[in-house]
C-alpha cells in the first residue's frame, strides 16, 4: 500500500525560510508527479506546486511563485518543498500528493491525486 509521509513543518518568523520533505513509500516513484498542496484553517486545500517524473518541468501556484522551489530526489523518493520569505498568509497544514497513474500530467484539481499524506503544520507568525 502506498504510503505518503511529510515532514519539516514548523514555527518560524515572517520572512523565513523552511524546506518540508515527503516520502513516498512502496510506488515506483520515478515515474510519478507530485504535488503540494496547503489548507489553511477554515479554508479549502489549494494547489501550491507541482513536479512531473522529470524534475526539469514545475508549476507553481501565483501566490508562491519565486518565493517556493519544488524538487525531487528519485534516489531517495523523496520530494522537497523550499519555502523562502515565509509570509503569514502561508500559515498551514501542507499535504504532498500522488496522482493514480504513472508519466500522467494531474494539473492542480484535488481529484486528480489518488494517495496524500497527513500533512506537516506551517506557522509563520512573529
Amino acid at each position: 500500500q502506498v504510503r505518503v509521509v511529510e515532514s519539516g513543518g514548523g514555527l518560524v518568523q515572517p520572512g523565513d525560510s523552511l524546506r518540508l520533505s515527503c516520502v513516498v513509500y512502496e510506488r515506483t516513484f520515478s515515474n510519478y508527479a507530485m504535488a503540494w498542496f496547503s489548507q489553511a484553517p477554515g479554508k479549502e486545500r489549494l494547489f501550491v506546486a507541482l513536479i512531473l517524473w522529470s524534475d526539469e518541468n514545475t508549476e507553481y501556484a501565483n501566490s508562491v511563485l519565486g518565493r517556493f522551489t519544488i524538487s525531487r530526489d528519485n534516489a531517495k523518493n523523496t520530494v522537497y518543498l523550499q519555502m523562502n520569505s515565509l509570509k503569514p498568509e502561508d500559515t498551514a497544514v501542507y499535504y504532498c500528493a500522488v496522482p493514480d497513474r504513472e508519466y500522467y500530467y494531474p494539473g492542480r484539481g484535488l481529484n486528480e491525486y489518488g494517495y496524500w499524506g497527513r500533512g506537516t503544520q506551517v506557522t509563520v507568525s512573529s
